[in-house]
């Protein structure tokens, strides 16, 4: 479905894991590899804009890091990214340039594009954040299911089979998720579309669109 596509969701010029791309149709196909990448794009940084801290932990030196924050490797931090109070970032995470990583969230294996915000209480797990997008405070992803089966994503053209145990969220460019919503597994949100606040998300959303609750999703009115 071409929707679900890595060309229909992401603007790949914002992002230093442009090349984990390459060749890749769906993007939750390049989840198993995010580690590996990590370790030998890092290698290649330069060390007059990056730090290498810690065991494959490499933070731009424009970035900020409050020191409450714990950040296990492999990891990357971008230029002029923000990692603040008691961010957890567990390893396999690349962190865009301005990005924002906030109060008590919690990142493992996740690509967040340049100035994606997910700035309070949030858990981002197994999942992939377009460029701008933002979660708002408490909402989350959820990467497996609570039977334990592998993930399949559900579209109205069919369901397409991953493979994957643990797969959380997709988020296209400037996604806005709202306050408290849960991301199920398998999920996947379209470019510019809003998700209202305490929602339940599960399967494909629409890009330019409003999801306000199951089973009502409504395109975005033209400006």
């Amino acid at each position: 479905m071409k929707a679900l596509t890595v060309q229909e969701l992401y603007t790949l010029e914002e992002t230093i894991a442009a090349p984990l791309f390459d060749g890749v149709a769906y993007p939750w196909e390049v989840l198993p590899r995010i580690s590996a990448f990590i370790v030998e794009l890092g290698a290649s940084l330069s060390p007059e804009e990056y730090e290498r801290r810690g065991e494959n932990i490499w933070i731009a030196r424009s970035a900020k890091v409050a020191p409450t924050a714990f950040i296990n490797g492999p990891a990357i931090i971008g230029k002029d990214a923000e990692i603040r109070h008691c961010a957890f970032i567990r390893g396999n995470a690349i962190v865009g340039e301005g990005a924002v990583v906030g109060n008590s969230t919690e990142l493992k294996n996740v690509i967040l594009f340049n100035k994606v915000q997910v700035p309070h209480y949030n858990y981002v797990g197994d999942s992939i954040l377009g460029y701008k997008s933002h979660m708002g405070a408490g909402s989350i992803t959820s990467n497996v299911k609570s039977d334990k089966k592998l993930v399949v994503v559900k579209t109205p053209e069919g369901n397409i089979e991953t493979g994957m145990k643990k797969f959380g969220a997709m988020l296209g460019d400037e996604v806005e998720v709202g306050c408290g919503s849960v991301l199920n597994p398998g999920t996947v949100v379209g470019a510019h579309t809003n998700i209202y606040p305490l929602s339940s998300v599960r399967g494909f959303v629409p890009g330019g669109s409003i999801y306000k609750k199951q089973g009502e999703v409504v395109e975005k009115a033209e400006d």
